[in-house]
């Protein structure tokens, strides 16, 4: 709770922590810990957390540990804890996470931490404004390799020790077991000792061939987003060493533990990755990079300043992998598919300021709830129109000051717009006021007095954006910078032109272009130059059908003539990602089987055109959504189908009524992606015995949170409405029960499952009802109930 962080915080300085955790117990892991620590007010009581340790001792005695607490009372100026303990592996991606690979029966063992993890871990101060250094050693079966915070300092036998770190926040702690398979190399790095720092990539032993495959480009991308951060920012890198590990279990993407980062395994694909998958992970090696100044090395103080870490590693990401590690068009990836979930956010009842305030986040599941798309998509939008606003020198200046002045420190807001202030001589506090501290989107209305375009903003905001002009078919005639406030802007020279604003998307608002704009708009889309405006008006049309402006069908037909013709991959796929999640959502059952086919025969004509950047995404969405059973068999019967092409097909055709293919296809694949990718193909298949097999499954508490993914994304079959029917209150009644027995990642996780599949109006009211039901008793855990209050308003905008 705050009220004791902040006590605590106060009570506590200068704190280092000594570990050795032995690993070679398959049944449980030993913690041996030794904390000291300097109290301000000698007398005091304060608290260790650590939960589910068992045989807790303090200096060789029982101590007095309850609650997940071990109680320090009667505090010296100086202090050194000693505990000892015997504690729970875990399945769920909460804690010391442990993962036996089905591709060779190999074990991984991972800490992954985050807010309120790290307690499950190791004996902890968990909160961000108490950093420690730790130093670790680790005893692990003598094939495998450990990997933690600190640089290596020796093996001995099957001890692995590593170098103090510097001091970091408790929920940044990790380190990860197994017998990795590593690409390594010494990165230039001239502060460094010896001029380089140890770098490496590591991966699941049976990911060997796809880590061989990809090695040359993620060290290319490593390396030259490292050498763009230590050339921009003023802090020197703080580590002693820059490993990142494809980790098994993993329940977020990716996270920026230093020295060490961890992606989730799926994203090194079996097959050809796609473009956009490409994409993301370039943006996402430089947003993990970009924690270990914003983040790792400044600090927020409290969870309400969480955007201090995201949107700016977020922003960073897409900013760092452009500029740096030469994949240009990730702003373009940003536009059609990291932004509209950022407005998709803004729309619920859960919106909240960037910067929220500090009351609001009472608990800590109360701001892992707030590690949402506010944080993330608005957040990287907001900054990014900060740096078109302020221009990149101040803003750059500003970043530097800030990460100067609270080097392995904590930061606020308060402490960032100091920083700004004394870069610029704009006024920074009233932007950070109309742009962090308020919720919702402004609109950008273009009407016509005449034939003189004019640019009125439905909102509070100001904003610096690019407006183009076109003639009838779409041909670029000119752009202007424009500064939009409370005052319309004529655009007296682009009389009887097209008009589009915001169409280098520098700024967060959406955009209702007049009638002349818009039918040149739906008649020439694919002949626009630019795929950034491109992406970005997709993104209209996009929102135009979910604001109910357009129908589901105007979209996929605005699809059949313009997607097409589409050549650039970033586009095309997200596009094709957002149809299939309008029809899933705004489509009634009768429906649906007509848009899947539409969008199947676009994918089908782009696999068919050669063109190979578009071929990867576009076989995916082919396998997943065409109904022709032949086609799909056939096409299993070819030898050089990529993996995840092949689990498409077989899960469609499972849906389709032909499980045959399940089987072989696992005996085929026996990775961990294969038996994801089996568990989904088998929740999908259309009878009364699969469905309640699947459910069983779902709700029986036995899944590991990918697991539970798995079977999740197979059971609500794009056209089994009337099949499952039975499952859509039993799914808020199971899952609240589920929830309660688990904690935030699975409460996460059975959120994620929620039946989002065509159904008719009367029967998502009924689902309505009984979630509504549900969150009125109160009783459904707050990260849950975050959730479904969030599919409420997405089922509200429905209906």
């Amino acid at each position: 709770m705050l009220p004791e962080a902040r006590e605590r915080a106060v009570l506590l300085t200068d704190v280092h922590t000594e570990l050795h955790l032995d690993l070679t117990s398959t049944e449980s892991f030993g913690v041996e810990a030794t904390i000291s620590f300097r109290c301000t007010q000698p007398g005091a009581s304060t608290f260790l957390e650590l939960n589910g340790g068992t045989d807790v001792t303090l200096d060789g005695a029982p101590a007095p540990y309850a609650d997940g607490r071990i109680a320090l009372a009667d505090l010296g100026e100086t202090n050194q804890v000693r505990v000892t303990a015997r504690m729970p592996y875990v399945t769920d991606g909460d804690g010391m996470t442990v993962t036996t690979d089905p591709a060779d029966g190999e074990r991984y063992v991972c800490a992954h931490t985050s807010m309120d993890i790290t307690q499950k871990v190791i004996p902890c101060f968990d909160q961000p404004d108490i950093k420690s250094t730790f130093d670790v050693s680790v005893t692990a079966p003598s094939h495998w390799t450990v990997l933690a915070n600190g640089a290596l300092r020796g093996r001995e036998g099957d001890t692995w020790t590593f170098e103090t770190t510097p001091p970091f926040s408790s929920y940044l702690f990790t380190l990860v077991g197994g017998p990795w398979v590593s690409v390594t190399w010494d990165e230039p790095y001239a502060p460094a000792p010896g001029g380089t720092l140890p770098f490496g990539w590591h991966a699941r032993a049976s990911q060997e061939r796809e880590l061989r495959r990809d090695a040359d480009e993620l060290k290319r991308i490593t390396s030259a987003c490292f050498q763009h951060y230590t050339t921009v920012f003023e802090p020197e890198y703080p580590y002693a060493d820059y490993q990142q590990v494809f980790a098994p279990g993993l329940n977020w993407g990716a996270m920026e533990f230093p020295g060490c980062v961890v992606f989730r395994d799926q994203a090194l694909t079996q097959g050809t990755p796609t473009e956009l998958e490409r994409e993301w992970l370039a943006s996402t090696i430089a947003h993990e990079m970009a924690h270990m100044w914003f983040g790792d090395l400044v600090t927020m103080k409290w969870w309400e300043d969480s955007w201090l870490n995201e949107s700016f590693a977020d922003f960073m990401g897409y900013d760092v992998a452009g500029v740096a590690a030469g994949y240009t068009d990730a702003w373009t990836s940003a536009a059609i598919t990291r932004k509209p979930t950022g407005y998709r956010a803004d729309r619920r009842r859960s919106t909240h300021p960037i910067a929220e305030e500090t009351d609001k986040i009472v608990d800590v599941d109360t701001a892992f709830a707030n590690f949402d798309m506010i944080t993330y998509a608005k957040g990287n939008a907001a900054l990014a129109q900060l740096g078109h606003w302020l221009g990149e020198e101040d803003f750059l200046a500003g970043v530097n000051k800030h990460l100067t002045a609270h080097a392995f420190g904590n930061a606020d807001l308060a402490a960032f717009l100091d920083s700004l202030d004394a870069a610029t001589d704009l006024d920074v506090r009233a932007w950070a006021e109309a742009w962090l501290r308020s919720t919702g989107f402004d609109t950008l209305v273009v009407t016509r007095d005449g034939d003189v375009p004019v640019l009125t903003r439905e909102g509070s905001r100001s904003h610096r954006l690019t407006v183009s002009a076109y003639d009838t078919s779409m041909r670029l005639l000119d752009s202007r910078d424009v500064l939009l406030g409370d005052e319309p802007v004529r655009l007296e020279e682009y009389a009887g032109k097209v008009v589009v604003p915001n169409s280098g998307d520098e700024t967060f608002a959406v955009v209702r272009p007049d009638e002349e704009s818009w039918a040149a708009i739906t008649a020439g889309l694919s002949s626009v130059e630019s795929q950034l405006t491109r992406a970005m008006l997709w993104w209209t049309a996009v929102d135009l059908c979910e604001s109910r402006v357009i129908g589901v069908d105007e979209l996929i037909a605005l699809a059949d003539r313009h997607l097409r013709p589409e050549t650039h991959p970033l586009v095309f796929e997200g596009v094709m990602r957002n149809l299939q999640g309008v029809s899933r959502r705004y489509a009634e059952p009768h429906e649906v089987a007509g848009h899947l086919a539409v969008i199947a025969d676009i994918a089908r004509g782009a696999v068919e055109g050669g063109d190979p950047a578009l071929a990867p995404g576009a076989s995916r969405v082919l396998a997943r959504l065409s109904a022709d059973s032949a086609f799909l068999v056939d096409w299993l019967g070819q030898d050089d189908v990529d993996q995840t092409v092949r689990w498409n097909a077989v899960t469609r055709l499972a849906e389709l009524g032909d499980p045959s293919h399940i089987e072989p296809e696992e005996a085929r694949d026996k990775s961990v992606s294969g038996h994801h990718a089996a568990l989904t193909a088998r929740a999908a298949i259309p009878t009364a015995e699969a469905k309640a097999e699947a459910w069983a499954q779902l709700m029986g508490g036995e899944l590991g949170s990918h697991e539970f993914d798995a079977v999740g994304v197979g059971f609500w079959g794009w056209e089994q409405a009337d099949l499952v029917r039975p499952y859509l209150t039993r799914y808020v009644t199971d899952g609240l029960d589920l929830g309660r027995r688990s904690g935030q990642a699975m409460g996460d996780v059975i959120g994620d499952a929620f039946p989002r599949l065509p159904l008719t109006p009367d029967v998502r009211r009924e689902l309505r009802e009984a979630v509504a039901a549900a969150l009125d008793t109160g009783e459904v855990p707050t990260v849950l109930a975050r959730a479904w209050n969030d599919a409420l308003d997405d089922l509200d905008r429905t209906l």
